[in-house]
């Protein structure tokens, strides 16, 4: 059976009864939905669910659909970097499932949202031209500088509106390797620190190459975090990840309060960890069992 994965980031994780309406809209189409993460600091919310492409690609023109229409982004606040009521829409292929066909899913939906009258950008595998493969570069100056930003040919979307939409903000979508997001949060509100400990693991500042990452303040917590998305964990382990952001974190004398995996985890990241923690290097995957 073939399965394709989603993660739809919408702007909003601090009113419950707006995201279970988004929530209602998918669960009315055949997919299974493995996680709804929502972060009020971050007012950022992750669907994620699994099914096979055709239903995926329905399920997610409805999600998408109710949260455009009841999210407006001239009011939004939050830590998280975002351009969009419906920030970034990735397409994960799981099983059975070619890069081609997941790239027809990621197309589709791109039309459909375009249609609704958002932009629509492209990235990683998906990408139409180079500059727009990552989400870092496409995202720069988030939803704020929309405005200037579609005042430029080399901003053009790639479906709907050449035009800022204040309401919706753009929308990035497209396929991609199954990252790992990664959460650390240090018991420091010095968020200057912390960005310095971004510097050390970040690939764009001379740590992991397969590691994007900023530092976010938890209002009320006491707590800064490290937030990540692992890109590639065959390349960048997460257990490499934690112990640099636990070693630079105890230069400064600071702990770390705990972590978070968001959404789901490719099994075998987690056996990466368990390798490495628990020392059992004559592990095999075929002894786990449900």
């Amino acid at each position: 059976m073939k399965r394709l994965l989603a993660e739809v980031n919408i702007s909003e994780g601090r009113d419950p009864e707006l995201i279970d309406q988004v929530l209602l809209a998918l669960k009315a189409h055949e997919v299974d939905v493995i996680d709804v993460d929502s972060e009020p600091n971050h007012n950022r919310t992750v669907f994620t669910y699994i099914g096979e492409p055709q239903a995926v690609l329905e399920g997610t023109k409805a999600l998408v659909a109710k949260a455009v229409a009841l999210i407006d982004m001239t009011r939004h606040t939050g830590s998280h970097p975002r351009m969009g009521a419906v920030d970034v829409v990735p397409f994960v292929p799981v099983k059975e499932v070619s890069i081609e066909e997941a790239l027809e899913v990621a197309k589709s939906f791109g039309r459909f949202l375009g249609d609704l009258g958002v932009p629509v950008y492209y990235y990683e595998e998906a990408a139409t031209r180079p500059e727009r493969s990552s989400l870092v570069k496409i995202r720069k100056g988030q939803y704020e500088a929309l405005a200037e930003k579609m005042t430029r040919e080399e901003w053009r979307p790639d479906e709907g509106p050449f035009e800022f939409v204040p309401k919706s903000g753009a929308t990035v979508t497209g396929v991609r390797f199954p990252l790992v997001a990664f959460n650390v949060n240090l018991k420091t509100e010095d968020l200057a620190v912390c960005k310095k400990i971004v510097q050390a693991i970040r690939g764009a500042t001379g740590g992991y190459t397969h590691v994007r990452a900023i530092a976010l303040p938890l209002e009320g917590e006491g707590l800064t975090q490290i937030s990540m998305n692992l890109v590639n964990y065959e390349k960048t382990p997460i257990h490499r990840v934690f112990e640099t952001i636990k070693s630079e974190a105890a230069s400064y004398g600071i702990l770390v309060q705990g972590t978070e995996l968001v959404g789901p985890v490719p099994l075998m990241a987690l056996k990466d960890v368990l390798e490495h923690y628990l020392q059992t290097h004559s592990f095999s995957m075929d002894q786990i069992y449900s």
